[in-house]
């Protein structure tokens, strides 16, 4: 008896210390990335943290000299079309990716006029015909190494393939399959990799793709959940208490109730922008994208789950909230944008925030705990397509003068269907508590049509035209106090802000523009105090890290993207590139094609 009793305790403590020991391995692997994110020598992650704030502590470079800033080398990637995200850092290697063909580099920041490695991959060139906006691709992602698995790079690329790589030797690891273009689904998002996770979105809405996100184990690719934007409950991870703190924002069977027919089959709520994960709560938060077809009249119903901001159990997939910030959306206001964490007070209790400033014109904050609506604020007072949010209810009071239902003609509604920001990457200062963001200033006019779905094809069923906002630029760049609404300062930019902003505990904010400028301001009051001009135009975001005990700013150069459709294939029509080109009519009087990195120092 003593023996079998012994033997169970044995058991038992094994299988407890087996438990222990994997999550103790799951944790550290979390952890590890998280300290090499708090690292000055490191930019681990495209949204620099899992707070996505952006924000680096470093102060060599500030205000005082940041005149001083000169280029200190550079790096062609050979690759032309429109280069969005930013290189990573780790460990001394700097590691640089292009748009489609989507090749990565590795070079070494001791010897940065040398390639240490690079990866070529072989792609169906099938895949440009069907990529929305240019054939961008907004960056890598990267996992330490653990005893299951090495240091790994990650990268989707546009023919829908999820490929590990290696860190050390750009050897190929795994290569998983994630989305079919013959169905029109691409892969143009960065990946992001929680816990023993690299988790993957989907492009393609405008071909009528249903959108979803996909968890695969770092160590050899296997699935480990997908959730969709539609559909039955089972599909979208909905389960007991969904949004029981907010039963108002809908709850149970929508996913297809809020549609006619089968129509949320071809629905889509495709996600490829950014992640954001809090590691005490074990959340990830990501938004959904606009519904399929454009054309409103076509899909009657609040069209959920699109247009949604989510917050997840990392590790089931399972959805704790969703908050759809444009039900039945008729703009294409695609709500996949940047998601920022940050902790501050809110009626006296510091509170875990997410703020995100949203296509629609609309900035909005929750409680990342449990979905409540914090405050909803508009970008700018241009917006009009709504008069505001209902804070209690949720919903957002419209105007029905800039509705887009076919018996109407719509003009001049204030965001165009590029929003009043984009897919950007945005900062955050904690110690002024303020986000930074780069902005589009960018109105419309709207002519919807009937047409079929064809799989594989554009499913849009609208002619844009776009033009310059009432303050008549296209973009700006704004400070902002995401709790109360206050902006603190803005500065007008001749074109849309399109890669977003860093910020620094210098005083400043760094960014790109479209006409090819890498620019700081003081981050007190938006003074512009350096800029400089790059081979091409902007459209990713800028970087900072420390080698050598010395601080190094960088940032891609390639014009193209959405914004820069029109120069990028040589478009005349001002209603093509879905609106594009007739906005951004002006951008080649100013820069060109060319695509790569360059990196900036102090003399």
């Amino acid at each position: 008896m003593q023996i079998k009793k012994f033997a169970r305790n044995m058991v038992t403590t094994l299988l407890v210390s087996t438990s222990m020991l994997a999550i103790s391995q799951q944790a550290n692997a979390n952890k590890r990335l998280e300290d090499l994110s708090e690292q000055n020598t490191n930019w681990v992650m495209q949204t620099k943290d899992y707070d996505a704030s952006h924000y680096s502590n470093m102060y060599q470079i500030n205000i005082q000299n940041v005149h001083n800033l000169k280029p200190v080398w550079s790096f062609s990637t050979g690759v032309l079309n429109g280069h969005e995200g930013g290189p990573l850092v780790v460990d001394g290697i700097m590691y640089v990716h292009s748009p489609f063909p989507n090749n990565i580099f590795a070079i070494d920041l001791n010897e940065p006029d040398k390639i240490l490695w690079e990866y070529k991959p072989k792609q169906n060139p099938a895949a440009r015909a069907v990529a929305c906006c240019d054939v961008v691709n907004r960056g890598l992602a990267y996992a330490p190494g653990t005893k299951d698995y090495p240091p790994t790079i990650f990268q989707d690329q546009l023919d829908g393939h999820v490929v590990a790589l290696n860190a050390k030797t750009g050897e190929l690891i795994w290569k998983m399959e994630n989305s079919d273009i013959a169905m029109g689904s691409t892969l143009t998002s960065a990946p992001f990799v929680a816990k023993d996770m690299v988790i993957v979105g989907s492009a393609g809405a405008e071909l009528g793709v249903r959108g979803y996100a996909t968890a695969y184990k770092i160590k050899d690719g296997s699935q480990v959940w997908r959730v969709y934007a539609t559909g039955p409950d089972e599909d979208i991870g909905i389960g007991k208490g969904f949004n029981e703190d907010n039963p108002h924002y809908g709850q149970f069977g929508l996913g297809t109730k809020t549609w006619e027919d089968d129509a949320w089959k071809i629905g889509g709520g495709t996600n490829w922008g950014w992640y954001a994960y809090d590691s005490d709560l074990e959340m990830i938060y990501y938004g959904s994208g606009n519904p399929a077809p454009w054309n409103e009249t076509m899909r009657p119903g609040d069209n959920k789950w699109t247009m949604t901001i989510w917050g997840r159990d990392v590790n089931t997939g399972k959805a704790k909230f969703g908050y759809q910030k444009t039900p039945h959306d008729e703009w294409d206001y695609a709500g996949v944008n940047y998601m920022g964490l940050s902790e501050q007070m809110v009626k006296g209790k510091m509170t875990k925030l997410l703020t995100h400033p949203d296509r629609n014109g609309l900035v909005y904050t929750l409680n990342r705990e449990n979905g409540d609506l914090v405050n909803a604020f508009k970008i700018d007072d241009t917006v009009n397509w709504v008069k505001k949010v209902d804070l209690k209810t949720g919903l957002p009071i419209r105007d029905p003068e800039y509705s887009t239902h076919m018996d109407h003609e719509a003009k001049g509604i204030c965001p165009s269907a590029m929003g009043y920001h984009n897919q950007g990457i945005e900062s955050y200062d904690p110690v002024k508590k303020t986000f930074f963001m780069g902005t589009n200033h960018i109105c419309m006019d709207w002519e919807p049509f009937m047409l079929p779905y064809r799989a594989g094809q554009f499913f849009v069923g609208a002619t844009l035209n776009m033009y310059p906002g009432p303050k008549g630029t296209l973009g700006q760049v704004k400070a902002m106090d995401s709790v109360t609404g206050e902006f603190k300062w803005e500065v007008a930019e001749k074109f849309a802000v399109w890669g977003g902003t860093m910020a620094t505990a210098g005083d400043l904010v760094f960014y790109g523009t479209l006409d090819g400028y890498i620019k700081a301001l003081n981050s007190k009051n938006g003074e512009e105090l350096w800029k400089f001009k790059l081979p091409s135009g902007v459209i990713g975001h800028p970087i900072t890290y420390k080698h050598k005990g010395k601080q190094f700013v960088a940032i891609y150069y390639g014009v193209g993207g959405w914004p820069g459709v029109g120069l990028v294939f040589d478009l005349q029509d001002p209603t093509a590139g879905l609106g594009a080109v007739g906005a951004f009519k002006e951008l080649a009087h100013y820069t060109q094609m060319g695509g790569g990195v360059m990196v900036f120092a102090l003399d």
